[in-house]
């Protein structure tokens, strides 16, 4: 005897018979290998990414999958970059979440799973720079921001509400379905593209569509914790080329 269908698999196997879709061709619309059989039977849980893109692609509400809600679409507004989930301290305030280099390759696909979120370290900061609006930390990996960001430093980013709020030739924090990346923004004459741009020149724009963007973090500040000796900063070595190229004029002159 089968063990009883719990309400989400319920649910999702009605959107898969309600849009006529076999098996096998939702699991491949929904990036499930094989078939949705195993979900169907109860053997294999509904993930995150799963959930986001019957949001992203039906508008289902995760509220009504899971039996909370009797609405059973959301209106998704094109364009929608919001956090999918905030989180609060115990004084009920939010608090800043902290996206490591690890927990960012499980980020898109669990953007809406409040459960997950519980395992990331979360914090205050006291600053008036960080008040009135949603903050968010992810760490920087890779070197294809060099030289302003480097490996395993921090960028704080601000969340945006909608990619119209996005500027040109500013640090973005992209939250794609299957990545997320720290990059320049540059908006292209096709409106429903945008492109994202390395700082380091060894690395090649990527053209993304306005719809791949779950949500969008503008960089306003960041942490690190490898500061350089001054004397192997560039500045200070600009500082210092110039200091031996004045002396050499002077003592032209004294010649």
């Amino acid at each position: 005897m089968g063990t009883p269908a719990t309400i989400e698999i319920k649910h999702f196997k009605e959107v898969r018979e309600e849009n006529n879709f076999t098996q096998s061709e939702f699991a491949e619309l929904l990036g499930i290998k094989n078939s949705t059989a195993d979900i169907e039977r109860g053997r294999t849980k509904l993930s995150g990414k799963v959930v986001a893109e019957l949001l992203r692609q039906f508008g289902i509400n995760p509220l009504w999958l899971f039996g909370d809600s009797g609405q059973k679409y959301l209106q998704i507004s094109k364009g929608d970059v919001s956090p999918k989930v905030i989180t609060v301290n115990s004084a009920d305030n939010e608090n800043i979440l902290m996206v490591s280099q690890k927990a960012a390759a499980g980020y898109p696909h669990n953007v809406q799973d409040v459960e997950w979120y519980n395992q990331l370290p979360a914090f205050d900061i006291p600053l008036p720079e960080f008040r009135n609006a949603t903050y968010r930390g992810f760490q920087i990996e890779g070197d294809s921001m060099l030289p302003n960001y480097r490996p395993g430093e921090w960028v704080m980013g601000k969340a945006m509400s909608g990619i119209d709020e996005a500027s040109n030739n500013k640090i973005y924090v992209v939250v794609l379905y299957d990545s997320v990346l720290v990059k320049k923004l540059q908006k292209l004459p096709d409106p429903s593209k945008m492109l994202l741009i390395s700082l380091n020149e060894e690395y090649l724009p990527i053209e993304v569509k306005m719809n791949d963007i779950q949500e969008l973090w503008q960089v306003n500040s960041k942490l690190t914790f490898n500061l350089d000796n001054p004397s192997e900063s560039g500045l200070f070595q600009q500082l210092q080329q110039s200091m031996e190229e004045l002396k050499k004029e002077l003592k032209s002159f004294r010649k």
